[in-house]
């Protein structure tokens, strides 16, 4: 297998209802992943796109949250919908989905 061209990290962490970080499990994030493989699967990716769920990055309130690798773009409240948007703009076209970017004010 030749080394991937790209990296996508999901947060998957699952916090009790009611936790007051919340988390981006409650909010979908496994739904998430799984349409991200099955995509990248459909789309011929696989070998090119390396996938792999996280724990806990951070941003919680800003779930589920998705980075990709090696640009480094961290996206939030990232929905199945917009899985084919993230691979065929940013892994297609090398450019990023700009609405679902995290907002640079949230790291201080």
């Amino acid at each position: 297998m030749p080394k991937p061209s790209h990296h996508i990290f999901i947060c998957t962490n699952q916090r009790p209802p009611g936790h007051p970080r919340g988390s981006c499990g409650e909010h979908n994030a496994m739904a998430l992943m799984e349409r991200m493989g099955m995509a990248i699967e459909t789309k011929g990716l696989f070998g090119q796109v390396l996938l792999t769920n996280a724990s806990c990055m951070g941003p919680c309130s800003m779930g589920p949250v998705v980075v990709v690798y090696p640009e480094g773009v961290w996206y939030n409240k990232v929905t199945p919908e917009d899985i084919d948007e993230i691979l065929d703009q940013h892994i297609g076209q090398g450019k990023k989905v700009e609405r679902l970017e995290m907002p640079e004010e949230l790291w201080g």
